[in-house]
């Protein structure tokens, strides 16, 4: 499974234009109010491999907030900081089948913890084990190690979307007080709230979500220096759940159709990864019905089978 990355750099800017039809059938996220002003036919995407060399093609600079991505950091970062055993004792590790922010298995299995670290309750619960006296020290160590990953200090909090997610989040805060009443969440709800809305609301670029993608390829070591920023067994555990819950409820299907780990977020970015090989950064805010890039998922549906990327 090796990259023709002379071939790709000759046919993405292609396949970029052509794809970006796609999005006519999608809409962008309108649930978040500032999510909704994202151009609709934008679609962008970096490669980065492991040998350094990076492709890009389209509006791969079109900045974006990680939104649900942000949930594969402050998972390796809460088993960074707490170990498998109390992150598991608070949340599961299966698939639902159900829409990200469903609240229906917390009522219906018991004890009611949520199914996997990857849907909006699960995460919330991730982000309330994260260590820190107070919110600002729990996000400020979540930016720091997007940043660390990223290989770059440019990943900042985007404040309007962080309010407006903040400001009608009803879903959520439902979900967290319900986990709260079932003593699943420890911590007081808005504090934990707070943490988990500046984490979605940290904008990026694809090149910066290709390279944090490219050290979980390179099972948590920066490529570029040698050193490891997560051990390998976590980042194991990341890929996994990226593999069986990284695209919502319909992430049997990208199983099938890609084959390789990925996390969407609303805001129609997709991080994806070849094991060994490369991390990728996509932007596509044009969504489709399972709240996935649209154009994202088929121009990575046309990349795997061209460069037999699938892992099965």
């Amino acid at each position: 499974m090796t990259t023709d990355f002379r071939d790709l750099s000759e046919r993405l800017p292609g396949w970029v234009e052509a794809y970006r039809a796609y999005a006519a059938e999608g809409g962008v996220a309108t649930y978040i109010p500032e999510l909704a002003h994202a151009p609709q036919r934008a679609l962008g995407i970096t490669l980065h491999h492991r040998s350094g060399t990076t492709v890009s093609a389209g509006d791969a600079d079109l900045p974006f907030t990680l939104q649900s991505i942000s949930k594969v950091f402050t998972l390796l970062l809460a088993l960074m900081d707490r170990g498998e055993r109390a992150v598991f004792e608070k949340v599961g590790m299966e698939p639902t089948g159900d829409v990200f922010n469903s609240m229906l298995k917390l009522e219906l299995v018991q004890p009611g913890k949520p199914f996997n670290p990857l849907i909006n309750a699960g995460a919330i619960v991730v982000s309330s084990l994260l260590l820190g006296d107070s919110p600002e020290e729990k996000s400020q160590r979540i930016l720091r190690f997007v940043r660390e990953l990223a290989g770059d200090d440019g990943p900042a909090f985007n404040e309007d979307v962080y309010r407006s997610e903040a400001e009608t989040a009803n879903r959520n805060r439902s979900l967290a007080y319900f986990l709260k009443d079932n003593k699943v969440l420890d911590e007081d709800v808005e504090p934990t709230l707070d943490v988990y809305f500046r984490q979605c609301a940290i904008e990026v670029t694809c090149a910066q979500v290709a390279r944090m993608g490219l050290v979980l390829a390179n099972d948590g070591v920066d490529p570029a220096t040698g050193r490891e920023l997560v051990p390998r067994r976590f980042v194991r555990i990341a890929k996994s759940f990226m593999v069986t819950c990284g695209m919502y409820n319909a992430s049997g299907e990208f199983a099938i159709q890609v084959g390789i780990p990925a996390k969407s977020g609303v805001s129609g970015g997709i991080l994806a990864l070849v094991p060994g090989e490369l991390g990728i950064g996509l932007i596509g805010p044009a969504l489709n019905d399972k709240g996935n890039s649209i154009a994202g998922v088929h121009l990575l549906k046309l990349l795997s089978e061209r460069y037999d990327w699938s892992l099965f």
